[in-house]
């Protein structure tokens, strides 16, 4: 039929999750578009001769939109060595993968690896010369799961230059042993100092934009995409783009491999550039746009780095990372929203979380505008009284619940009682803040399913409750992976929702998502895919 083909999906259980709807028996497709939704009879009526798709019983929801989602970077790390735990679970572990390696990349070629999480791991955090025992004649570079750090041998420090007792940069730092010296585990801005970075950022966020071709990069992004359609998700948002990520979009479009809908967050070193070419939020099409731009306040919440009024950890040893002073980052905000940018804003700790809030208000108090829907990407933990100023300025909490999940049990550890207060989704929605989930892949699982499970779940690895009181219910947590995922995109008039006139973008589950127990999500499947009309999961 050709991607603008007349079709009719019947045969499921149909969740439009629009305003106001009615039970539906199908959902009438012309182009790219919903045409009708309701009975099916009235639905061939309008479409005559249109092809009849069987959702064979299953049950169909708008298609899933993950609006925090490092899009390129997930499918780069789809391809590098994986030391995800519990795979990887020890020091020794570690280094038995990256000697694996070793052995098959070429004389002085790169290691890279992906997903270490050494907090989990027993004994101190690996170090350079672990590193340097098993592959000293390679450069290695193993990202950490966060995101937020790397771990580099010495061979890396060398070639980049970076001295045994290197100081600091602004908003990161380098790992010490008891005599001061580097130990080759760099946080935040000091990862910009030892990876050969294709752009450079300025120190406005941890770089992890590495140097690759641009044949490279389009794989990456059709090897996400590829993935993220099978997993039931139509729109993402890329919430770190640069120089770097934009053109590989772009050329995966025209190649016919940029499968999902996308926007792209630019990061904030680019305001300048934006300003004299006059770019703005909201450019572009329904397959590639400008999103929110995005600023760092703090650093990781999962590596220790984000900044919490009182300290934390096990001796109350962490204080958190700011990427900026108050005042620079209420001037860099102010100037963006004044520019016609919705702006997304890094914070986890609730020092962090006050100096954005902060920031907005300054923002709009200077340039009032209704319906802004700033953003707060993370919002680990805001206070009561944050979350009251988060409804009134409008804000949008943008969270990742399978954090608590993959890295509750040391959450529980470094904050004690303050852990059961992450994330706190249902306050949120009581105090009418617009909640969204989402995956922060390639640091989480892309899998919507299982971010929603771990929403009405909220159990650790290890079992143990965490904010029980704080779930979601099945519905709500869907509605914050579609309406409201929707919303903080600026979208929802096109996605989110099955109504007339919406993209028709679909997911169908082999269970009624919505008539479930909180504890039997996980065992939902994605049966089907449908992107603007055309079936593209299974194919």
């Amino acid at each position: 039929m050709g991607w603008y083909g007349r079709r009719i999906f019947t045969n499921g259980v149909i969740h439009t999750l629009a305003p106001n709807a009615r039970p539906a028996a199908a959902i009438a497709v012309a182009g790219d578009r919903v045409a009708y939704v309701g009975d099916l009879d009235e639905a061939r009526r309008g479409l005559p001769g249109a092809e009849e798709i069987d959702l064979g019983g299953g049950t169909a929801l708008p298609g899933f939109i993950d609006a925090h989602n490092h899009f390129l970077a997930t499918g780069e790390s789809l391809q590098a060595l994986d030391v995800r735990f519990p795979a990887v679970g020890s020091t020794a572990e570690l280094m038995a993968a990256v000697a694996t390696a070793a052995r098959t990349v070429p004389a002085r070629g790169w290691i890279r690896a992906a997903g270490f999480d050494h907090a989990k791991y027993p004994g101190p955090a690996p170090t350079r010369w672990d590193l340097d025992r098993v592959a000293g004649e390679h450069p290695v570079a193993v990202q950490h799961v966060s995101g937020h750090y790397v771990l580099v041998n010495s061979l890396v420090l060398r070639e980049r230059g970076i001295a045994d007792t290197a100081a600091d940069p602004r908003g990161g730092a380098f790992a010490r042993d008891g005599r001061g010296v580097v130990t080759g585990l760099c946080q935040d801005t000091a990862m910009e100092l030892v990876l050969p970075a294709m752009v450079d950022i300025g120190g406005h966020g941890p770089n992890f934009h590495t140097r690759a071709t641009a044949e490279e990069l389009v794989a990456a992004v059709d090897r996400a995409g590829r993935a993220f359609l099978a997993a039931g998700l139509t729109t993402v948002c890329d919430p770190q783009v640069t120089a770097r990520e934009l053109p590989a979009y772009r050329a995966a479009r025209a190649a016919g491999q940029l499968h999902v809908r996308t926007a792209c967050m630019p990061l904030s070193h680019q305001l300048d550039a934006a300003e004299r070419l006059g770019l703005a939020s909201g450019l572009g099409d329904d397959e590639l746009w400008l999103g929110a731009m995005k600023f760092y306040a703090d650093g990781s919440l999962i590596g220790g780095s984000a900044a919490f009024t009182e300290p934390y950890g096990a001796h109350g040893e962490l204080s958190g990372t700011l990427f900026w002073e108050p005042a620079q980052l209420t001037a860099l905000v102010t100037r963006a929203h004044r520019l016609g940018w919705q702006v997304g804003v890094h914070a986890q700790g609730d020092r962090a979380i006050q100096m954005v809030l902060d920031a907005i208000e300054a923002a709009l108090a200077s340039a009032p505008r209704a319906d802004s829907r700033h953003r707060i990407e993370h919002a680990g933990y805001p206070t009561p009284a944050q979350i009251d100023r988060l409804a009134r300025l409008g804000v949008v909490s943008v969270n990742q619940p399978t954090y608590l999940h993959d890295f509750g049990d040391q959450f529980l550890a470094r904050l004690g009682p303050r852990a059961h207060r992450l994330m706190p989704l249902r306050d949120q929605l009581r105090a009418g803040v617009e909640v969204v989930l989402s995956s922060d892949s390639d640091v989480a699982s892309y899998r919507p399913l299982e971010t929603i499970a771990h929403a009405v779940r909220r159990r650790t690895r290890e079992g143990s409750p965490i904010g029980a009181d704080q779930a979601l219910t099945v519905a709500q947590a869907v509605r914050a992976h579609t309406v409201a995922a929707a919303r903080a995109l600026c979208r929802e008039d096109r996605i989110g929702s099955i109504r007339a006139g919406t993209l028709a973008d679909l997911v169908v589950l082999d269970h009624d998502l919505l008539a479930l127990a909180p504890e039997a999500v996980p065992e939902v499947a994605v049966t089907m895919t449908v992107r603007g009309g055309r079936v593209v999961h299974p194919v």
